[in-house]
C-alpha cells in the first residue's frame, strides 16, 4: 500500500505529537504532578523572578504542571492541540528564560528553546489527520 503526500505528512505529524507528547507527560509533566504543591511554589517562583508576579506561586507552579503533562497528552491524542502547544510554548519560554537570567548559560537553556521552536511550529502546522476526534468523527460516519 502505497501512502500519499498528505497521509505520510499526517503520519509524520502522529509521530512527532506522540514522541514529544509522551515525553513531556511522563518526563516533565508526571514529576511535577507527584512532587505537589511544594514544587509547585518553587516553579511559580520563576514568575516572580523573571516578571514580578509574586502572587500564588503555587497556582502558576500547577499552571506549568498541567502545561506540561496535561499538554503531553493533548499532544499524545490531538485533543486542544493549539491551546495546548501555546501554554506548552510559554511554558518552555520562562523556562529558557529563567534558566539564562539564572547565569546558565545559552547551552544550559538550549533544551527548552528547543522544544519551545518544535511545539510552536506545530502551533501553526496543526495535528494532522490522525487525531481522536478525527478517529471518533471517523467512526460514527461508519455507523
Amino acid at each position: 500500500m502505497k501512502l500519499q503526500a498528505k497521509e505520510s505528512g499526517d503520519g509524520g505529524l502522529l509521530l512527532l505529537r506522540v514522541g514529544i507528547g509522551l515525553m513531556f507527560a511522563l518526563v516533565h509533566g508526571l514529576p511535577k504532578v507527584l512532587g505537589g504543591v511544594s514544587l509547585w511554589i518553587k516553579l511559580g517562583g520563576a514568575f516572580n523572578r523573571l516578571i514580578g508576579v509574586d502572587f500564588v506561586p503555587a497556582f502558576w507552579g500547577f499552571i506549568a504542571t498541567v502545561a506540561e503533562f496535561g499538554g503531553g497528552l493533548c499532544l499524545v491524542l490531538g485533543l486542544f492541540f493549539r491551546p495546548a502547544c501555546g501554554l506548552m510554548v510559554f511554558t518552555l519560554t520562562i523556562a529558557a528564560f529563567s534558566i539564562l537570567c539564572g547565569g546558565y548559560g545559552f547551552a544550559a537553556a538550549s533544551q527548552p528553546i528547543e522544544l519551545g521552536v518544535v511545539l510552536f511550529s506545530l502551533l501553526f502546522t496543526g495535528p494532522g489527520r490522525f487525531t481522536f476526534s478525527h478517529a471518533i468523527t471517523t467512526i460514527r460516519s461508519r455507523s
